[in-house]
């Protein structure tokens, strides 16, 4: 349950009524506590809160923490202890012993196979802990009672695991370690050396007895005969093994194809894209003008998918292994390829392919040489807010979904229809019920607005909710953002004594290379441009051109780049011809 990250939806200071409550309901629940124990786990003075959260299969569930520590979690009205507890309590369930690479697999979120099972009769709801050198390790309840599992032939999943060391919960305190624990027999005996010596002898005697019995009644139930305990408790755990092995090497097929197309694209783009003048030429622009036009059609060139997971170790395994290139980082956290090895033999025998995804969409007009721009799809996108979320529960929308406002649309309509509430007399009307109205109106609106205009009910709507915008480069993932999508900036100020200059910013949001465009400009204005840091802005690099250039910078942007006019701020600065006499 806990194997996932899990949303934490309150932290509150227990009651006094509360306590009183939760402490009657661990007594009631685990009745081996003594008073004195009971009040030492759950001290009157002690400060204890309750956490509410959300699993991440949606799942409620109440924490009991004290001292930082979760002592108990309640899952649909039934409190379970945590191994915090049970290491400080460990005859508090009925347990089973297993082994260490057992643990591994319960932290993943496998079940116990139902042999295990077997040696002491269970009911349905019955609770038990694993233990590993005698400290427990997780906590969970049996799936079917000791006669439903034998009347299945000791097959399958014979308990579902709910806590483990190790997993979400188990970080959610401080994270200590399991102590090595006694026997309840021996705890508190050690008189001296030899005693404890020979207590260690009769232990593990005992555990060799229990060993040899679980071969004998896994033998009896199976009819074969197994090399080790480990084979009979846990056959299960061997087959996911091997899954997880299969999982492995399936990966790294996949890390090897990825990288096989890596280094085609690198290679294609340093032969046919790249020239000398271009040099040095940022990594991120090397990347995105150049490698992603060489990747085959039907192909998709993901670097997160290879071997490398990085542009930057992918780039330094070609300067180091291969002496293709050579990249410095002539700006502080910007790397650019300074130097491309042409007559390397292995770029030299290289073959361009004949079909690339790239080649199918020709460069738009401009003449400035780089390689084909495709602007991206830019689509607006909103997230479903606290305020609105009872309207959306219906669609199983909860807090934070993220939905298209045609969606929003048809949610409120199929609401309102479901709900009876298009007014009889004028259709064009919606009749506010309480949803409604602690949804969409404001206080001071409650008792004066009875009826909506269609448009104004999705509007409000709208206006309630976070906006979002969703961006989708070609050959790459879509991108969602909460906010509104910065718009290109295109300014004029002054320098010195009268003279203007154009300054641009926010270029990156688009996937356009700041380099490229200030060299582009200073090609068509015959003007110098110089790129700048903007403070307090991380990756971000201001373009500045002498003069107003507002109508060049417009002309490319609109024209060659095709960037939407409404994601451009300023074009309205242009200066306008004045009128002929």
């Amino acid at each position: 349950m806990f194997s996932k990250s899990f949303r934490v939806k309150s932290n509150t200071v227990i009651k006094g009524s509360d306590r009183r409550k939760l402490k009657a309901d661990v007594s009631a629940a685990f009745a081996s506590l003594s008073a004195d124990e009971l009040s030492e786990l759950i001290p009157n003075k002690e400060e204890i809160n309750v956490v509410k959260i959300y699993a991440h299969k949606g799942e409620a569930v109440t924490l009991y923490v004290l001292h930082k520590n979760p002592l108990f979690f309640e899952l649909e009205k039934r409190l379970y202890p945590t191994v915090y507890v049970l290491w400080r309590y460990p005859a508090l369930l009925p347990t089973f012993k297993t082994w260490p690479p057992v643990l591994q697999k319960l932290i993943g979120g496998a079940g116990i196979n139902k042999s295990l099972c077997c040696l002491q009769p269970v009911s349905r709801v019955t609770l038990f802990s694993w233990l590993i050198f005698r400290a427990s390790v997780a906590v969970g309840t049996a799936a079917l009672s000791s006669e439903e599992m034998q009347s299945s032939g000791m097959k399958g999943r014979g308990v579902c695991v709910l806590h483990t060391y190790m997993d979400n919960l188990w970080a959610f305190g401080d994270k200590s370690g399991p102590p090595t624990l006694l026997d309840a027999e021996s705890k508190g005996q050690r008189v001296n050396e030899d005693e404890s010596e020979e207590e260690e002898e009769e232990e593990k005697e005992g555990e060799e007895k229990e060993k040899k019995e679980i071969e004998k009644n896994v033998e009896e139930e199976h009819g074969s005969a197994y090399g080790t305990a480990t084979d009979h408790v846990c056959p299960d755990f061997e087959e996911l093994g091997l899954a997880e092995k299969n999982e492995e090497e399936d990966e790294k097929c996949k890390e090897g194809i990825m990288d096989a197309l890596l280094v085609q694209c690198f290679l294609h783009a340093l032969k046919s894209k790249v020239k000398k003048p271009e040099l040095p030429l940022l990594t991120s622009t090397f990347l995105r003008n150049h490698m992603f036009s060489c990747c085959p059609s039907g192909k998709q060139l993901d670097i997160k998918k290879s071997s490398y997971k990085k542009l930057s170790k992918f780039l330094q395994a070609m300067q180091q292994q291969h002496n293709l290139v050579q990249v410095k980082e002539l700006t502080k956290g910007v790397e650019s390829i300074v130097e491309v090895d042409w007559k390397n033999p292995q770029l030299r025998s290289f073959i361009v392919p004949e079909e690339t995804g790239g080649e199918a969409v020709p460069a738009q007009g401009g003449g400035e040489g780089e390689a084909p721009y495709h602007p991206p799809e830019i689509s607006t996108l909103y997230c479903v807010s606290a305020r609105v979320e009872p309207l959306f529960l219906e669609a199983n929308k909860r807090k934070g979904a993220i939905v298209q406002p045609a969606e929003v649309r048809s949610i409120v309509t199929e609401y309102v229809k479901k709900n009876e509430l298009v007014d009889e007399n004028n259709k064009n009307y919606v009749s506010i019920n309480t949803t409604l109205c602690d949804c969409l109106l404001e206080k001071s609106e409650y008792q004066e607005v009875e009826f909506l205009k269609w448009d104004d009910l999705f509007s409000r709507t709208l206006g309630k909710m976070q906006e979002c915008y969703q961006i989708v480069f070609p050959g790459q993932t879509a991108i969602i953002k909460k906010g509104h999508i910065e718009p290109i900036d295109i300014s004029v100020a002054s320098r010195g004594s009268n003279k203007k200059v154009t300054l641009i910013k926010n270029l990156e949001v688009y996937c356009l290379d700041p380099a490229v465009v200030a060299t582009a400009l200073q090609h068509r204005v015959q003007a110098s441009s110089v790129l700048q840091p903007i403070p307090g802005a991380k990756d971000k690099v201001l373009v500045q051109i002498q003069g107003n250039q507002i109508h060049q910078v417009g002309s490319l942007l609109l024209d060659h780049y095709r960037i939407p006019r409404k994601y451009i701020q300023g074009l309205e600065k242009a200066v306008k011809g004045g009128k002929k006499k």
